[in-house]
Parts: C-alpha cells; structure tokens; sequence
C-alpha cells in the first residue's frame, strides 16, 4: 500500500515557477472526514493569487501548502464517526479551503454532496466553488429584486457565467463585461447589455447601476463607483481591500465563499438536468497543474479550467 501521492504545492511565494508538483504523505480521514481519491480539481483564480502570497493576509497558509480549492472523485475510506457517505461513492465538494491538488484527501464530510448521475467527475470538479460563491455574491448585499440593474463583471469566467443566469432568473436588467472573443457566450447566457471591454467603456453604457458583481478586480472596481445608483452596491471577490477603496457614501462589500452543501446539491442537480449552464473551457492533466495556474492569471478563459487526474 503506497503511503506517498502526487501533490502540486508552494514551498514559498512566487511567480509560475513557485507551485510545483511533489511527492508528499498520504493522509488519513480524522473524525467526521471522508478520505477522497481525487478524480478531477477545478483551477480558479484563488490559485494563482495564493501562489503569489496576494492574499496572505486573508488566507494566512502553513507553508509548504498544497493549492486546489474543488474536486470530484470517490471516497476511498471513512473516518471515525463519518455516515454520510460509503466507501465507493462518488462526491463533489469545496474544501473551504487548501489541499484540493492531491491524489487523495481528508475532507469533512459535511462539505461534500453526492455526484448527481449523468454529471462526470471532470465537470463535477468544476462546479463546487463558482456555482456557489456566484449565487452567495449575489444576493451578498441584499434580496434581489425584478427590475434592478445589475452589472457583472468578468461574466465569461466561471463565476461570472453562473451569476448571469442566476441575475436574469431573478428578473434583474442584467449588464455584463466580457472581451470580444466571448460576447455571443455570455450573451447566450441570458445577459441583456453585454459590453465589450476591450473596445467600449463600460461606464458609458451602464449607469443607475442597483448592484455590481466584480469578479476581476484593480482598475474594474475602481471605475464602477461612478455607475451605481444612489443606493447601489459592489460586492467584490477579487479586491481584499475594497473596504479601504469604498469611497466615503459608497457601499462596498467584500465577500468570501464558504461551504453550502444544500445549495451545491440543487445546483449540480440542475446542470446534471442542463437547466443549469456549467462551461468547461479547458481541461489538464495533473503534471500541467502548474502551468494552468498561471495560463489562468494571465489568459482567463469562458468558463472553468479543470484538472483530469488521469490524464
């Protein structure tokens, strides 16, 4: 029985070359954990900004660490006091934290729900974190009503493709940014005004702006305080210190995802039944982890990014 596995990690804070794949121990499931043979891990955003230690002080990290956020595969054992699941099951589920790149992992089972049929583990992987932080970052800063004006930004991405379709479901007049390349996508998704970043700006379309999703960060959140209505909101995922760059009468809000286990299991049922739209935009194998990391900071793509541990 081996007792060592694959492990993409950090040793120290960097650039590309910082996260690296590794042999590290194998572990074992604790009370109320289920010990997962990870199938497939989605890449996001997260992974390079830990990576370069952007978001140390949110996310203070033991190194070495292990990267990853999400995965898909089966559980392998279970921990003491752990019923939820049974060795053999397929499951899904964020970590709520680090660890997701490695060939196993120890995982509370409250965290994970069961893979739905007819969803494989390789689009399973890529749902967990987005499909969930999308919907919570929505309705972050209150109800959302029919008839307001939301502005998404980042809506090709994983998270921003969700909160599209969750925004128009709500009724909302939904406003989104997207380079060329990928308009007629998030178009496809439901968004009415879709704006060319590249070549418009998006101020000069989007006004009496109600709530701003931004899901890209820098100069983006800066700008959008001049579109929001007087009682408007951005909700930000990619600005640790938006708080410090809320004007004063502004509402900024910074928000973090956590865990839903009953949320993630109605919507994986949903993309399962395709009433749901989850874009896969490119999948890896777990030696090119690494690479997607930083193919991901600096060439996002439509949708999500995940890895195929078989491949």
């Amino acid at each position: 029985m081996t007792t060592t596995q694959r492990a993409v990690l950090i040793r120290a804070y960097g650039g590309a070359a910082a996260a690296a794949v590794a042999e590290i121990a194998k572990p074992a499931a604790g009370p109320g954990q289920v010990l997962v043979r990870v199938r497939a891990a989605g890449v996001n955003g997260i992974d390079w900004k830990v990576r370069e230690g952007f978001v140390r002080e949110a996310f203070p990290l033991q190194l070495p660490a292990v990267l990853g956020i999400e995965l898909a595969g089966v559980v392998e054992a279970l921990g003491p006091g752990a019923s939820r699941f049974r060795v053999g099951d397929r499951v899904m589920g964020p970590l709520g934290g680090l660890g997701a790149y490695a060939d196993f992992v120890a995982v509370d089972e409250a965290k994970l729900v069961r893979t739905p049929q007819g969803l494989d583990d390789v689009h399973a992987a890529g749902v967990p974190v987005a499909a969930v932080a999308a919907w919570h970052s929505l309705h972050h800063a209150g109800p959302i009503a029919a008839g307001q004006r939301i502005l998404i930004h980042g809506a090709a991405g994983g998270l921003g493709g969700y909160a599209v379709q969750y925004a128009k479901r709500a009724g909302a007049e939904v406003f989104a940014t997207a380079s060329a390349a990928h308009v007629e996508y998030v178009r496809s998704l439901g968004a009415d005004h879709v704006i060319d970043y590249q070549t418009v700006r998006f101020e000069s379309v989007a006004q009496g702006i109600d709530l701003v999703l931004d899901y890209v960060g820098g100069e983006v959140l800066d700008r959008s305080w001049q579109v929001l209505a007087k009682n408007g909101a951005i909700v930000g995922t990619s600005s640790p210190d938006i708080l410090a760059r809320t004007p004063a009468g502004r509402r900024g809000l910074w928000f973090m995802t956590k865990p839903d286990a009953p949320l993630l299991e109605r919507l994986a049922a949903e993309i399962a039944h395709g009433t749901l739209i989850s874009k896969l935009g490119e999948v890896v194998g777990f030696d090119d982890i690494p690479a997607a990391i930083e193919r991901n900071r600096t060439d996002p793509r439509i949708g999500k990014v995940v890895a195929d541990f078989s491949r």
